[in-house]
C-alpha cells in the first residue's frame, strides 16, 4: 500500500521549507501517498529530526553522550539553560532559539560539545557559552542588533 519510499524526503522537504511540519499537512500527506495518516504521524514521532512544533532559528543541541557527560556536560546544560531562559525542548517566544539535548552528537573527542543548526562547537566552557551565544545574537537576554 502506498509509495512509503517517498514519505521521509517529503517530510524533510516540508521541514525545511516551514521549520516544523504544520499538524494539517498530515492528512493530505497521507492522501498523497496512499498512506493512512497514523503512519506518517509515526514516521514523524519516531525521528528525532522531524518536528510538528515550529522551532527557532537557531536550535541548540547540546550532547548528552558519556563523554560529554564525563567531561562536565551536565554544567554545560545547566549553563545553556541560564544563558537562554529555556529548558530542554522549549523555544523562546520570538523563535530566536531552540534548546534540545541529544544522546550523542558523535563528537566525542570534542567533549563537551553541542551544535547550533548544522556548526558544531567543542571543549565547551563557560566563557566559550557566552561568546558562541553572542555570536548568534543572544547577549545578555536581549537579542543583537546588526
Amino acid at each position: 500500500r502506498g509509495e512509503a519510499w517517498a514519505l521521509i524526503p517529503l517530510l524533510q522537504d516540508i521541514q525545511e521549507a516551514f521549520g516544523y511540519i504544520p499538524e494539517e499537512s498530515i492528512e493530505p500527506i497521507a492522501e498523497a501517498l496512499n498512506l493512512f495518516a497514523s503512519q506518517v504521524q509515526g514516521v514523524i514521532s519516531f525521528y528525532a529530526g522531524l518536528s510538528l512544533k515550529p522551532k527557532g532559528k537557531y536550535v541548540i543541541r547540546v550532547c548528552r553522550g558519556t563523554a560529554c557527560h564525563v567531561k562536565g556536560g551536565r554544567s554545560i546544560l545547566r549553563l545553556m539553560k541560564k544563558e537562554v531562559g529555556l529548558d530542554e525542548g522549549e523555544t523562546s517566544p520570538d523563535y530566536q532559539f531552540t534548546l534540545e539535548t541529544v544522546a550523542c552528537l558523535g563528537t566525542c573527542f570534542l567533549a563537551p560539545a553541542m551544535m547550533v543548526n548544522s556548526t558544531y562547537f567543542g571543549k565547551l566552557s563557560p566563557p566559550k557559552i557566552t561568546t558562541i551565544l553572542t555570536q548568534y545574537g543572544k547577549d545578555r537576554g536581549e537579542d543583537k542588533k546588526a
